[in-house]
């Protein structure tokens, strides 16, 4: 019987890449948004169990934990958090498989459209 052992995860921030910076950037501009940042959340649901949720937010809860990453906030409440720590957000231009993405450490498991996983 062999033991694993899995690597901990040493960077507990939620990242948004370049990529992903500048589209949220030309996003909210966009909109008008002005001091808005990119709220990061999981919800139930989904083939896999939990569903990747992004939105445009000003305001940061009490419980929140709030990163700034290539000049974009980012809030994601405490129980998202615990799922979702070490995750970065990124962008393609792919015409197929284009849009944001979520580069998850800690899903086990992920659907094949990319928006659900389960831990």
């Amino acid at each position: 019987m062999t033991d694993t052992i899995q690597t901990p995860i040493t960077n507990e921030e939620i990242s948004v890449s370049i990529k992903a910076a500048n589209r949220v950037k030309v996003i909210l501009e966009g909109e008008g948004k002005v001091g808005y940042g990119l709220r990061v959340s999981v919800v139930g649901g989904g083939c896999s169990g939990m569903t990747y949720n992004m939105s445009f937010d000003n305001k940061q809860g009490e419980f929140d934990k709030v990163y700034d990453s290539n000049g974009i906030k980012v809030y994601c409440d405490l129980k998202s958090w615990l799922y979702l720590k070490g995750t970065e957000v990124d962008f393609s231009d792919d015409m197929l498989s284009g849009g944001f993405q979520i580069n998850n450490p800690n899903a086990e498991r992920t659907c094949g459209c990319g928006t659900s996983f389960s831990v």
